[in-house]
């Protein structure tokens, strides 16, 4: 292809969905050290989409994300992107004033959410214990999400567009000389204005790879495993079942329990594994709240959640380092707000308007300015 104008780093959704939406306006390459996109966070993610979940700027852009995800383009993808799901969370007797407080909130906001008691939780997923469960908060909006399908339709988009992807291409150096990047991987070398860094957990050793300060990022072990359902018991309806303290959630996958602990241990950026203690904790919680017989793990495996000090992504140009992008930090809610996080990201990094609708939905890029973080002195020094 002719000289890129901007290469972005990493091929996990961040990177992809920005490489989608970029690729319609200027040339641009995909760098992905693995032998396939998405093999880290993303390929590991049992992700949802609620507009309930996370910090206000992101619950904007997952709202902004909605109608991407409900209608994607002609050809994006032959699956739906959004399955039903629904949430249930459960509240303990001694969770239970807390959880009906923010059920009050929460209906405020979004009507459709409604406060159930024991009896009622108790119908919709039968295995619950009756001396566990207090109350429940039922979301029936949130949606389950067919990550693997958002992720191809934008790696097969970008490269409709004219975008060039390059796997096995684990970046070696990465300095700026006079006006353009250059980029030095496994798999060759690349020069452009702009370069991206959509690395994920490995964002910060990537900036300090450039000379770029780092952000403070913190990989976290996120732990999941699948679980046989009860003997001759129906769970394809049930919702996703979360205690109100996300100690660990449960939910149907395939005819199988996806379990969670809901884990957030740091760990160096590395191709993490699931810890047995995690694995025990668990199911040891899940017992506790329902009548779930566990014989063994049928398979367990982990993945890292990467968050900054506000727990809001890092997205933007950095104000030090001349075309050097940021893209990174999105933590648990990379996924459902991939479709605004990739327009919003372009829009930023092209120096054009943010789309009108994102607006309209309050998304706004000084709050995820990373030039916030070293005000706060939150970031690390490279």
């Amino acid at each position: 292809m002719e000289r890129p104008e901007v290469i972005v780093i990493g091929g996990g959704m961040a990177g992809a969905s920005l490489a989608y939406e970029l690729s319609a306006k200027c040339r641009v390459v995909l760098l992905e050290r693995e032998s396939q996109a998405g093999y880290h966070s993303t390929g590991r993610s049992a992700a949802v989409f609620s507009e309930t979940y996370g910090h206000p700027v992101v619950r904007s852009l997952t709202v902004g994300s909605r109608p991407f995800f409900e209608n994607p383009p002609p050809g994006f993808s032959q699956y739906r992107l959004l399955g039903d799901l629904g949430v249930l969370t459960i509240a303990r007797p001694d969770q239970e004033a807390r959880a009906r407080r923010a059920a009050e909130e929460m209906h405020a906001a979004f009507p459709v959410i409604r406060l159930l008691d024991a009896a009622e939780a108790r119908r919709i997923v039968p295995i619950l214990r009756p001396d566990y469960v207090a109350c429940g908060i039922l979301k029936p909006n949130v949606m389950s999400i067919d990550v693997h399908a958002l992720l191809q339709g934008y790696l097969r988009g970008a490269r409709e567009r004219g975008a060039h992807i390059v796997t096995d291409a684990e970046v070696l150096d990465l300095q700026r000389d006079q006006a353009n990047w250059r980029v030095a991987t496994r798999a060759g070398e690349w020069r452009a204005d702009i370069v991206v860094n959509a690395a994920g957990a490995w964002a910060d050793e990537l900036a300090e790879r450039a000379g770029v300060t780092k952000i403070g990022l913190k990989p976290k072990r996120r732990t999941a495993m699948i679980l046989a359902p009860p003997a001759g018991v129906e769970i394809k309806a049930w919702p996703n079942t979360v205690d109100f303290d996300e100690a660990f959630y449960f939910k149907p996958e395939a005819g199988m329990i996806l379990a969670s602990p809901c884990d957030e241990t740091p760990m160096p950026a590395c191709d993490v594994q699931p810890d047995e203690i995690d694995i025990a904790q668990c199911v040891d919680r899940v017992q506790k709240a329902a009548d779930l017989p566990v014989r063994r793990v049928e398979r367990a495996w982990a993945g890292l959640r990467s968050f900054v000090a506000d727990r809001v992504p890092a997205v933007g140009f950095d104000e030090k380092a001349a075309g050097f992008f940021w893209l990174a930090g999105q933590g648990g809610y990379g996924i459902q707000t991939a479709p605004a996080m990739g327009q919003l990201a372009a829009s930023l990094l092209l120096k054009q308007p943010i789309p009108q609708a994102l607006q309209d939905d309050g998304v706004a890029g000084e709050a995820l300015d990373p030039a916030r973080l070293r005000r706060s002195g939150d970031a690390t020094a490279g």
